[in-house]
């Protein structure tokens, strides 16, 4: 009795070769499969596109809206939310509350931005530094930034943002806390280069040639980037609540909107116009908590071990 290879070589082939496919594993990339576990997870993912549709909205929103965050309404003053023309009401001077939270929104991005830039450059190049050479030189580092952790962060701030009281505005006040918001990330980059030195690829590099700089970054803070990735999307969110809690203390934002100047400024009329303060200080926690959201997504997709979320 004849088989099929020996009836028709080329189908059994074909069949042989079909069966092969079906059953075949897709081979996914490391990068791949970080993408793939952060959009899985559907709270994350949630919360990215939500405050993507927020930050969008308040850049966007003003070109169409009929009132900007100057404007002034004088037949509406303090007038409650869904008063005709102002769906989320007016402040004491008859400007429009929704024109003043797309402003503020605004402004704590940029703050954020500029906050995580700074940070992320003196963060990353000293704890490379620092993990990398070892030494006196790592010493020398982290005794400094040991020194500036025995003060309180808000002290710090209250201090150096008192420098600015005259000219409060959302770009100084990023800088300010961009200048003493970058120990964390050094300290955990420092822990990373001190491991990843030892590595096998690394001692390569070393033997092919490669100098300390090419090593650093085309080599260590790649194989970091996970942890950048979480201290950013982490960060953000720190960064508006270090701001709010300045401008509340008189000390952050004053020459401009943001969303903790429009909770500071709330907070007088929080029982006799209540909307005022809730509505500003509501945007501002659903901002900070989807920031949360996306971090904590970030971290999962990196390090599957603290998420239930298959890949």
């Amino acid at each position: 009795m004849t088989t099929l290879q020996q009836r028709d070589p080329q189908a059994a082939a074909g069949t042989a070769g079909s069966v092969r496919g079906e059953f075949a594993v897709k081979a996914r990339s490391q990068r791949q499969q970080i993408v793939r576990r952060f959009v899985r997870n559907k709270r994350a993912m949630g919360a990215l596109i939500l405050y993507a549709a927020v930050v969008i909205a308040s850049f966007v929103g003003p070109h169409f809206y009929r009132w900007g965050y100057l404007d002034l309404d004088g037949t509406a003053l303090s007038r409650p939310p869904l008063t005709p023309g102002h769906p989320l009401g007016t402040i004491d001077i008859g400007q429009d509350l929704l024109a003043q939270l797309m402003r503020g929104v605004q402004r704590s991005t940029l703050i954020a931005l500029i906050y995580i830039g700074l940070a992320l450059v003196i963060g990353v190049i000293v704890g490379a530094v620092s993990g990398y050479f070892g030494g006196w030189l790592d010493s020398i580092l982290m005794r400094i930034v040991d020194l500036i952790l025995t003060i309180p962060l808000l002290v710090i701030l209250l201090v150096l943002a008192s420098k600015f009281a005259g000219s409060g505005t959302a770009v100084n006040i990023a800088l300010v806390l961009g200048a003493f918001g970058w120990m964390d990330l050094a300290r955990i980059l420092r822990s990373q280069f001190l491991t990843l030195r030892e590595r096998e690829f690394v001692e390569a590099a070393h033997a092919m040639g490669a100098s300390d700089r090419r090593i650093i970054f085309k080599h260590l803070i790649p194989n970091s980037l996970g942890q950048i990735i979480v201290w950013i999307t982490l960060g953000a969110a720190t960064s508006v609540v270090l701001e709010a809690s300045l401008t509340y203390l008189g000390f952050g934002v004053n020459n401009d909107i943001s969303l903790g100047r429009l909770v500071s400024d709330g907070v007088s009329a929080a029982d006799s116009r209540p909307w005022l303060f809730y509505i500003p200080g509501l945007v501002l926690m659903v901002i900070v908590l989807l920031m949360n959201f996306i971090g904590d997504g970030v971290r999962d997709a990196f390090d599957p071990s603290h998420s239930r979320v298959r890949a």
